[in-house]
């Protein structure tokens, strides 16, 4: 090969490191600062709803505001983090830059009031947004590059908002595709969620810690081995309960919010539902630990995530948050499923570790990750996120959570666009190439449908 073409290529290659050096650089410290506005801004929130216990009688005047302003000015933004996965499926029209401060003012509104939902939805869609304007400001063209940079901007906003940077970078390539993997942005993506998850840090954002004590038994010879086999079997039992808890929990929000699609055709006044129906739940249980996060509980012997990893026992509390959160997340509420999910894991594991007479904080950190990758369909992310949150020790029983929960929960899951890779059953493999929206409208397995590449598989 001529000399001159070898330099040609290689300054084409250094050109192309340079520019998504500066594009994915820019965008982590986009994306991180505003993960960090964020989470500042939903502290002050909660530190306040927790002093003024009369804001929760506001919550369905908040809903109804929320809702106006998405009616008035949300339009595409609307579709939340089903867009920005359709968008890296099919880019089109892209990402509207006004998701961000839409989603970012709705969720912390929510929180303040007193609404069940997370966070996790609030930093993807930022992330996405912030992506997306980047590229048009770029003007990049390529479809792959687009595609690249939303993968990016998913990954730096969930590595931000959780602090684990190496789950937020597998998240924004597994989230896509139920069963693959979109390895062909391994390196932008974690790039992307290392830089952002750095630049929130930098900030003075600190996440809250987890403690597991529990790292295996000790065997004969003293020594501590990486299962026990018994133990192994006691995950795997805990694993088909959680999967069949995000399968419940994604059923229930796309059935509620159908039903109440139907009973108030006017978008903007359901959230104002939602939020008499928290009011309602709140004088039924007599309780406010299912309000916000839920990560710490208003007062001490409450239910909390923190609390489900010691020696209380709380047999009902993942029921009565699964409850809270379907509420409001199907009347419209914003800000996300993941946190709730932490909680209804963390609550279903410490009830099933006295069942199974399994060590509760073992249980509570299983079931933490392995209902999100039921509900979410991103068993290899939540085992990596287990690893970040609670260390290495017991990353065998986290991924066997993980997988079983991932199997049991069915073609389901909170976010509808993702498309079916791999199905979950070999009876199911016409389903390939549908999105789980096709699915819950009624696709049936038995007939031919689309593959990967566009054919018509028998």
């Amino acid at each position: 090969m001529n000399i001159d073409v070898i330099m040609r290529d290689g300054c084409r290659v250094a050109v192309m490191l340079l520019k998504w050096a500066c594009l994915l650089v820019g965008l982590s410290a986009c994306v991180g600062s505003a993960c960090a506005v964020f989470l500042w801004l939903l502290d002050q929130a909660a530190g306040t709803r927790v002093s003024h216990p009369w804001l929760l009688y506001g919550l369905p005047a908040a809903g109804i505001a929320i809702g106006l302003l998405y009616h008035w000015f949300g339009r595409t933004a609307e579709g939340g983090n089903n867009l920005i996965v359709d968008q890296i499926h099919e880019p089109g029209g892209g990402v509207p830059l006004r998701m961000a401060p839409l989603v970012l003012v709705g969720t912390v509104v929510s929180h303040l009031f007193g609404a069940s939902v997370g966070r996790e939805g609030t930093a993807v869609q930022m992330g996405g947004s912030i992506a997306s304007a980047i590229g048009r400001l770029c003007r990049l063209r390529d479809v792959h590059e687009i595609r690249i940079l939303l993968m990016s901007g998913i990954a730096a906003g969930f590595a931000a908002v959780f602090g684990t940077p190496v789950a937020g970078a597998v998240f924004g390539m597994e989230v896509l595709r139920v069963g693959r993997i979109e390895y062909g942005a391994l390196v932008p993506v974690i790039l992307a969620a290392t830089v952002a998850d750095w630049v929130c840090h930098a900030w003075g954002i600190e996440h809250v810690p987890y403690t597991l004590g529990f790292h295996g038994y000790a065997g004969r010879d003293g020594r501590f081995f990486h299962a026990d086999i018994i133990l192994l079997a006691k995950v795997m039992v805990a694993g088909v309960a959680f999967g069949l808890a995000s399968l419940l929990f994604a059923e229930s929000v796309h059935r509620v919010a159908a039903l109440l699609r139907r009973a108030c055709p006017m978008p903007w006044l359901r959230p104002g539902i939602g939020g008499v129906l928290t009011i309602a739940l709140v004088w039924i249980c007599g309780s406010r630990d299912y309000l916000g996060l839920g990560i710490i509980a208003p007062e001490d012997g409450g239910a909390s995530i923190l609390d489900f990893f010691g020696p209380g026992h709380y047999p009902l509390a993942w029921a009565w948050k699964l409850v809270f959160t379907v509420a409001v997340l199907a009347a419209g509420f914003k800000g996300g499923e993941v946190t709730p999910l932490f909680f209804i894991g963390a609550g279903l594991g410490n009830t099933l570790s006295g069942i199974l007479h399994a060590p509760v904080d073992l249980l509570a950190a299983v079931g933490f990750v392995a209902v999100f990758a039921g509900a979410a369909n991103t068993p290899l992310a939540c085992t990596l996120m287990g690893v970040e949150l609670f260390g290495a020790a017991d990353i065998v029983y986290f991924a066997t959570g993980c997988f079983v929960a991932y199997v049991c929960s069915g073609h389901s899951g909170i976010y509808l666009a993702q498309r079916i890779a791999v199905p979950k059953r070999y009876t199911a493999r016409s389903m390939a190439g549908v999105t789980l929206r096709q699915v819950r409208a009624g696709y049936q397995p038995d007939i031919p449908g689309p593959s990967m590449d566009g054919k018509t598989s028998s």
